[in-house]
């Protein structure tokens, strides 16, 4: 619905629930080992504090900033689930 590619996102930033899962989105959709970040070896499944986890662990980084385009993904019990594109300002 955005309209944008997988080459148009600066940062995948997945939901941290399962490693098998987020390496099983980074195959299908190819996306390079350093556009997506995975931090659930050190914290294990935080819920709903995972992708704000990554955020800050990005930023802290200076992996992304003002103007980086992420993409958002999550997904919970009951095949529920939900993503944003967003563009840090």
């Amino acid at each position: 619905k955005a309209e944008l590619t997988p080459a148009d996102i600066d940062f995948f930033v997945f939901h941290q629930a399962n490693a098998r899962i987020i390496d099983l989105a980074v195959r299908k959709y190819r996306i390079p080992p350093e556009k997506y970040y995975k931090n659930i070896d050190r914290y294990g499944n935080t819920a709903a504090a995972s992708i704000p986890l990554v955020l800050s662990e990005l930023v802290e980084q200076g992996r992304v900033g003002p103007g980086s385009r992420l993409l958002l993904t999550a997904f919970g019990g009951g095949l529920t689930w939900g993503g944003a594109v967003l563009e840090m300002a």
